[in-house]
């Protein structure tokens, strides 16, 4: 993949936007939060029952539709195309570096300094664990979903997109349960190991491996055109949709927390904003420093600021459960991600013209 390979590759693609959907996904994130809210107020047996249904402490039909979420993004994955990246491996250095160093480690520092310092007076000492714990899980997961739409929007470079997003499942199938028990020691929470080896299994393991396998057999069944243009077409549509179903869900248990104390969620807000800019500004400097080109700067960025909310949900309701602390500061990082992730690829599409710092030819 050569440099003037990616220049007429981005000289013949179109300015790339939002469709309406994804322009107002925050109103529909904000929408599906107060629909969980009032369901949870006004038909409560809903919520109750659904709540009910767990298997070694994981909610079934919250995990059913994390799994809709989940399987789309793993079936995208080649891994034959890891083998194409070693010609320009500073990209994958910058984004392996941010998600797991950089990133848990800023995570977990900024919500101890604001949980435990700056917010003491306004939050019990219990909560503030949760939410600091809540934030470690969130931290130590890296994303896998909707980096696709950020790169997209970004004019970033698919192939090399989908590299480091298969990369980092494979690291994070190994990285993740020992980062997040390790953090989680620091502040003297104590989560069971075996629930969080339990939960990535059943949300990273298991759907990607399923979609290896469907992915393998649908291209030689039906072609690589088929499976490209139609199959994941078609499934693109499903991950949103079971976002915010499980919002509906998750709020729905959430909402008495959540109205008792509503001051509670812009105090989860502003160390999770302060962590977002912190760490995109951190990368995207690195990107510059290290020359690379945009299409492999502005996604390696994204990436290392963006989390997989899917799976420290999941892990969240699985080790503290669908009503805790840790739980809500999950599903509050989904909140906050997407708008400030639509101003983070405003602004990497507006420096887009200062990469690569020195050009090829004279660098």
């Amino acid at each position: 993949m050569s440099d003037e390979t990616i220049a007429e590759n981005r000289e013949k693609s179109p300015e790339r936007t939002l469709s309406f959907f994804e322009r107002y996904l925050s109103v529909w994130v904000a929408l599906c939060i107060g629909a969980g809210i009032a369901v949870g107020q006004f038909i409560p047996a809903i919520p109750n029952t659904l709540g009910e249904i767990e298997y070694a402490r994981v909610n079934i039909p919250i995990a059913i539709l994390i799994w809709f979420m989940i399987y789309p993004m793993m079936v995208k994955i080649d891994f034959q195309s890891i083998l194409d990246v070693r010609e320009k491996p500073k990209g994958l250095f910058v984004t392996w570096t941010a998600n797991w160093i950089v990133q848990p480690l800023i995570m977990y520092f900024i919500y101890w300094l604001f949980m435990t310092q700056i917010f003491d007076f306004l939050i019990p000492a219990q909560l503030q664990n949760q939410y600091i714990a809540g934030a470690v899980l969130l931290g130590a997961a890296p994303c896998t979903a909707m980096v696709f739409v950020w790169s997209y929007l970004t004019d970033g470079d698919p192939g090399y997109t989908l590299v480091q997003v298969s990369s980092n499942d494979v690291i994070l199938l190994f990285a993740y349960v020992p980062w997040v028990t390790f953090l989680l020691g620091i502040g003297g929470i104590y989560v069971p190991y075996n629930t969080l080896i339990t939960s990535v299994i059943l949300f990273v393991f298991i759907p990607l491996t399923v979609g290896y396998l469907s992915r393998v057999y649908l291209i030689r069944r039906y072609g690589e055109g088929w499976f490209e243009n139609v199959f994941l077409k078609w499934l693109d549509l499903i991950p949103t949709g079971g976002l915010l179903l499980t919002l509906v869900l998750l709020f729905s248990f959430q909402g008495e927390v959540i109205l008792n104390n509503p001051l509670h969620i812009l105090l989860i807000a502003i160390p999770n904003l302060i962590y977002t800019y912190s760490v995109f500004t951190l990368e995207y400097g690195a990107t510059y420093l290290l020359n690379l080109d945009h299409s492999i700067a502005a996604p390696a960025a994204l990436i290392g600021t963006s989390n997989f909310f899917e799976l420290a949900v999941a892990v969240a309701i699985s080790v503290f459960g669908v009503e805790s602390g840790a739980a809500l500061v999950t599903v509050v990082g989904i909140l906050v991600e997407v708008p400030v992730m639509l101003t983070l690829v405003s602004v990497a599409k507006r420096t887009r013209k200062y990469f690569p710092r020195i050009s090829p030819e004279t660098g």
